[in-house]
């Protein structure tokens, strides 16, 4: 029997460790999004990034016509919303796994464009999983529905200027009610999606009840039109030189925004709730595209070292230095890399992410790293070109070294993990302690005398 065609994306280990776990429907859907991939998405990729035009103006009112084009193709295949797992959503969600998705996420992640496509781009996911599970049903019908369809997209404002914004509970942004109306106020950037001309709503994070004994019962989460009176966008932030337009990371100033009480979401006090529910699928999703961008910069490296029109000194690239051993290194580490992100994945589908927080959390500060570490070595083999805008190494590399802050800097997630790791010190110490006891009991019946 053949392949199946997964495996020229990912390998013949991981696919035989998780192919019984898939459903004939995402067998089905895998192998349908493979096509789509292959036949539209890859090809589309050179043309989507040059319709985006240069000029500093028009390039922030653009909506890329090839990617609108595959995402109604996508749409009509059914490859849609693959992110949003019916087992947690029954209402909106597709009947796919974590871990199906997670197979599925890496074959996009081999390029910008392919989430989208698919309606499976950040920061829209972990929006429409937020709307999904904590909305109130006119909430969804205004602003879940339609992002669920895909007729617009949406912002997630947290991070703030002059604040360590690591510690969510030192955000300043002030929300306050007078009256039926709830009034916005601070100073948020790098906030994903806001320049993109369709983003229609903005979910903004802020401080509700700064008397509040507890520090993780103060925040709010509130849903702000974009367009509302007082929204205003400063510019966008730009990553290495890269502004990532249309969508952007721009900085915005909410200056008395005025909203209806009805655009709080699922009440005062209860923002830390809401971004732990976001951030656990969504660090995973950031991991399984990683992996995906990773195992694409390898090939590109593979075709480099291997180009007859490339050689140096009479040799083929691959034939100089250590290029055998980094391409060796390159697979073992996507391959370690790929199950920790499918374990974490499948510790979800069984307990939900607040379940799975070691497994995310190791993900999360090991995979980027490890991306990075394969995107720069095949930047090595291009040479010039590979820092240039001629590949997607360049713009790869800019974007997996944000993810090591983004959602979390590295540094709080090993911090998580290792205090994880310590709580397991007392049972440690009970379980020695009580293997000694059967040790001396042993060499005493032996008439051994212990040396250590």
């Amino acid at each position: 029997m053949a392949p199946h065609p997964v495996v020229e994306y990912t390998s013949e280990a991981s696919w035989s460790m998780v192919e019984d776990k898939f459903s004939p429907f995402a067998k089905e859907t895998l192998a349908k999004l493979i096509k789509f991939f292959e036949d539209e998405i890859l090809p589309a990729t050179k043309l989507a990034h040059l319709q985006v035009p240069s000029d500093p103006v028009t390039r922030w009112k653009t909506v890329i016509p090839i990617v609108e084009e595959l995402k109604a193709k996508a749409k009509k295949l059914g490859l849609w919303n693959l992110f949003l797992s019916k087992a947690h959503y029954p209402e909106f969600g597709v009947p796919l796994s974590n871990l199906e998705y997670a197979v599925m996420a890496e074959i996009l992640g081999r390029t910008h464009i392919g989430p989208e496509t698919v309606n499976c781009a950040a920061p829209d996911t972990g929006n429409m999983e937020v709307l999904a599970r904590y909305g109130s049903p006119e909430q969804q019908k205004k602003w879940l529905v339609p992002l669920l369809n895909g007729e617009i997209r949406s912002a997630f404002a947290m991070t703030e200027k002059n604040v360590a914004s690591s510690d969510a509970t030192n955000i300043r942004t002030s929300i306050r009610r007078e009256g039926d109306e709830i009034v916005i106020n601070g100073h948020k950037w790098w906030i994903s999606g806001a320049g993109d001309p369709r983003t229609k709503l903005h979910l903004v994070m802020g401080k509700s009840d700064p008397g509040n004994k507890s520090s993780y019962s103060q925040q709010s989460v509130v849903i702000v039109p974009a367009d509302a009176p007082g929204v205003k966008v400063i510019r966008p932030m730009h990553v290495f030189g890269y502004d990532d337009a249309p969508e952007g990371h721009c900085e915005i100033i909410y200056e008395n925004v005025r909203v209806p009480l009805s655009n709080l979401v699922l009440g005062w006090g209860r923002g830390f709730e809401i971004i732990q529910g976001r951030l656990g699928p969504g660090r995973i999703h950031h991991c399984m595209r990683s992996i995906g961008a990773a195992q694409a910069s390898l090939d590109l490296m593979l075709q480099r070292v291997t180009d007859p029109t490339r050689k140096t000194f009479g040799k083929y690239l691959y034939e100089h230095g250590s290029v055998v051993a980094d391409i060796a290194k390159s697979r073992a580490e996507i391959e370690s890399g790929r199950l920790l992100v499918l374990s974490a994945a499948l510790q979800i589908d069984k307990y939900n992410a607040k379940g799975a927080l070691k497994e995310i959390g190791i993900a999360k500060f090991v995979v980027p790293s490890m991306a990075l570490t394969i995107i720069d070595r095949a930047i090595q083999s291009f040479g010039a070109e590979g820092v240039s805008q001629d590949t997607e190494l360049a713009k790869r590399w800019a974007g997996l070294r944000t993810l090591r802050i983004a959602d979390g800097p590295d540094a709080v997630h090993v911090q998580q993990v290792g205090q994880r790791e310590l709580k397991r010190v007392p049972r440690l110490v009970q379980r020695t302690t009580e293997t000694k006891k059967k040790e001396k009991v042993l060499l005493e019946k032996a008439g051994v005398k212990a040396h250590l």
